[in-house]
């Protein structure tokens, strides 16, 4: 019975993370090499945060689209180019994958940092207030 479980969940598992990697590959990093990526020439910085929460500090350069904002996807597509990759980021990494996965669908290249802001500021990156 324990078998049978453990092998269904990794079968989901699997199919959750291929259904992803299909979607266009989004590159989840960590606080270094996001911080990397930032240095690039073509790259485009998102918040996808709450005005709340980006007005409470956020990564220099970072523009501001609300994920759970009805309008985020029109929001993105009048505000990014598709031709830059985008680097995306919230509090945890749990709403800019939700971001990442609109922004992938539209034709765009993402890098997601995981962990978000809060992995950001424990590897002692600037923040912007």
């Amino acid at each position: 019975m324990k078998n049978k479980l453990r092998t269904t969940m990794m079968g989901v598992a699997c199919a959750v993370f291929g259904a992803c990697a299909q979607k266009g590959n989004v590159v989840n990093v960590n606080a270094n090499e996001f911080e990397g990526m930032l240095a690039s020439d073509g790259v485009q910085l998102v918040d996808v945060r709450t005005q709340g929460e980006y007005d409470g500090g956020h990564i220099g350069g970072a523009l501001n689209i609300d994920v759970k904002s009805p309008d985020f996807k029109a929001k993105a597509m009048d505000l990014l180019d598709p031709s830059k990759k985008a680097l995306v980021y919230c509090r945890s990494g749990r709403r800019s994958l939700e971001a990442a996965g609109i922004l992938v669908n539209a034709g765009f290249k993402v890098v997601n940092l995981k962990g978000g802001i809060l992995e950001w500021e424990d590897a002692c990156k600037p923040i912007k207030k």
